[in-house]
């Protein structure tokens, strides 16, 4: 797989992501359903901690990447959904961190949401990822 980054702007590589990358040579392409705090069991976990929650939603994000032979290094588009804009921008950065560590900055949309499907759930992280 090649990525090339389409950045008509660099402002926002300097935020952890790009304006758009170009995918060529894929052979798989993984759709991942919207990943929150929600333990192994469908429990929600830590209610009213959105530090906790983001992290917990990143390692979701991650185990589904692993079940289909990926990483986040994969990962080619990310949307984030919080019910909470101004309190997920100090806690972003564990997000951002791993990204980076892994050496990706995936196209990223960042929405605030009235709500989440399961009550107490304050972050959302949803992707696609090609191999």
């Amino acid at each position: 797989m090649e990525r090339t980054p389409v950045n008509p702007v660099a402002w926002s590589q300097q935020m952890g992501f790009h304006q758009g990358e170009v995918v060529s040579g894929q052979e798989r392409t993984l759709y991942i359903s919207g990943q929150t705090a929600m333990s192994r069991d469908g429990r929600p976990e830590h209610e009213g901690d959105l530090a906790a929650q983001l992290a917990l939603a990143t390692d979701n994000l991650e185990a589904v990447l692993s079940e289909a032979g990926m990483t986040l290094a994969n990962l080619i588009r990310l949307n984030v959904y919080t019910t909470d804009v101004d309190a997920l921008f100090p806690h972003y950065g564990v997000l951002a961190g791993r990204l980076g560590a892994a050496g990706v900055a995936p196209t990223t949309t960042m929405l605030g949401v009235a709500r989440l499907a399961i009550p107490g759930q304050m972050v959302e992280l949803e992707g696609t990822a090609v191999a």
